[in-house]
């Protein structure tokens, strides 16, 4: 086997709109970065994750992580905004919603048009979050569709999962490499 540096990540003008991607961010080469789309410092993107800023824009702040398989899509009215330091598990959909700073949304959840997901606030794995919802700070979405439970998100799982990717992040940009 011979060892060989990574292939360039699929990184995507479309037409006047092209990608703004800190050069303190990490995106793996298997994610897909399309269009109209910001990512700021120490934000990871993680393989087979797409973000398609094709009819609005997407905004990721610093230090999120928007784990694999992620999709993040936007419309012409809603753009798709996502604070910092927040964390976007495995094979999350987010469409026209906003993510405000410092919030974890757990595995498989979906966040559709106007939600609004405040500071501080969860979504449970696979949560289903209807168009219009809004989730204060501290509580936790959970549930198909999501309910909205006050008080019972947890700051310092967020804190941890934040940093821990941050901290990912770096040793991906340092030391992952292909094998052909």
């Amino acid at each position: 086997m011979s060892v060989s540096t990574l292939s360039i990540m699929p990184i995507y003008a479309l037409g006047d709109a092209i990608p703004s991607i800190s050069a303190g961010a990490y995106v793996h080469p298997d994610a897909v970065v399309i269009g109209n789309v910001t990512i700021g410092s120490d934000s990871s993107i993680w393989p087979g994750a797409v973000l398609r800023g094709d009819d609005g824009y997407i905004s990721v702040g610093d230090g999120t992580s928007i784990q694999d398989g992620s999709v993040l899509h936007t419309t012409p009215t809603w753009p798709t905004i996502v604070g910092s330091r927040c964390t976007i598990g495995h094979i999350v959909h987010l469409e026209g919603c906003t993510i405000e700073d410092d919030v974890l949304v757990g595995n498989g959840a979906i966040c559709l048009h106007r939600v609004v997901v405040h500071s501080w606030a969860m979504v449970a794995a696979n949560a289903v979050l209807l168009d219009g919802t809004d989730v204060p700070s501290g509580a936790l979405a959970a549930g198909v569709p999501a309910a909205i439970k006050p008080d019972r998100a947890k700051a310092e799982m967020m804190t941890v999962a934040a940093d821990s990717y941050i901290a990912r992040a770096k040793r991906y940009r340092a030391d992952l490499r292909r094998i052909d």
